[in-house]
């Protein structure tokens, strides 16, 4: 005859055993969400923080500021562009093959998404150009202030020449 263990748990230690299972329940769903977040959030830089090595390295971010005058390029294909995005004080290469957006233009707002890659251009998968004459987001309008900011104090701080310097009387 074969007896048969059994033991049975307390109301206290029941307890503690569906917390315990919940706790560990709930660590694995908030590693399984911030995992999928890390893999799907694109951050946004400006020129300048690009060139100052703040973006991630081989991994996709975007990119925004203003298309610089005259960057244009397109390549016979039709659909390859090279085009430079700049804060006015930092400017980063970009090639985009794709078809662009109709508002896309220089000296126009955009925001490219892509890699930037060892040649220092920026591959991107997608380029988005601003929709309205008036909006621009809040990040790129901060970065163009600072970038002209600096830009002025750059050029404030730079000796006169003999030929610039004014002349007292």
């Amino acid at each position: 005859m074969k007896q048969e263990m059994r033991i049975e748990m307390k109301p206290r230690q029941k307890r503690f055993v569906f917390i315990v299972v919940a706790v560990i329940a709930l660590a694995l769903v908030v590693g399984l969400v911030l995992n999928a977040l890390d893999k799907n959030v694109s951050l946004y830089f400006t020129p300048t923080q690009v060139f100052n090595n703040e973006a991630p390295q081989g991994r996709s971010f975007r990119i925004g500021g203003l298309v610089e005058i005259g960057s244009i390029k397109r390549e016979n294909d039709g659909l390859t562009v090279h085009f430079v995005i700049t804060d006015k004080h930092k400017s980063i290469p970009v090639v985009y093959k794709g078809i662009l957006p109709d508002l896309f233009k220089e000296d126009k707002g955009v925001v490219a998404q892509g890699k930037i890659e060892a040649d220092g251009v920026m591959h991107a998968e997608e380029v988005l150009a601003k929709h309205d004459e008036n909006y621009m987001p809040p990040e790129a309008a901060d970065a163009l202030k600072k970038g002209e900011a600096a830009r002025t104090s750059s050029m404030e701080q730079a000796p006169a020449s003999p030929a610039t310097a004014p002349v007292s009387r």
